[in-house]
């Protein structure tokens, strides 16, 4: 967990800066196709990994270094970093879906705190819309686990495919 909570800051940080140095119009192309890749990878998944693992050790480095470039894509846009998780943690051969979702949450909160940090040193975040958003995503964050808990595994799965397809849909009509 140290590597990929190190990774994930890393990467967090390089993601920030990168979207702090491109246009905007490269973020606006780029955001239905990094959703569509996101979910493609959650959905297929298990054949993916299973497809994977039959062909390939993955390796702790292999992972370490899948984090890496995940948490650069949560630093640039954050959209969809959750399904990305959940795909790598699969790939790498992760079955319960409550312990992952535990390791995303931590990962993702890591990579997107040194993010806010970053943006907040750029003059880059507007405060009190900021502020809103936290409080509703710490209730959120809490509420989703006691609710998940509750939920079976593939109903969540179903659930986390339905909203990458619609987030995706949404961006490509935008």
């Amino acid at each position: 967990m140290i590597g990929l909570v190190s990774i994930s800051l890393v990467g967090g940080l390089v993601g920030a800066l990168l979207l702090l140095w491109t246009p905007e119009t490269t973020f606006s192309r780029l955001i239905p196709w990094l959703l569509l890749g996101a979910t493609l990878l959650f959905a297929g998944g298990r054949h993916v990994a299973q497809a994977v693992r039959s062909r390939v050790h993955v390796s702790p480095n292999a992972i370490l270094i899948g984090q890496f470039f995940i948490a650069i894509y949560g630093g640039y846009f954050g959209g969809g970093i959750g399904i990305l998780m959940l795909g790598m943690m699969t790939v790498a051969g992760f079955t319960d879906v409550h312990q992952m979702n535990g390791i995303k949450a931590l990962l993702s909160g890591c990579l997107n705190a040194v993010a806010v940090v970053t943006f907040a040193i750029a003059h880059k975040i507007v405060w009190p819309p900021a502020l809103l958003m936290a409080v509703a995503a710490i209730v959120g964050g809490y509420a989703g686990g006691a609710i998940a808990r509750r939920v079976s595994p593939a109903h969540i799965r179903a659930l986390v495919i339905v909203i990458g397809v619609a987030m995706t849909v949404y961006f490509f009509v935008k």
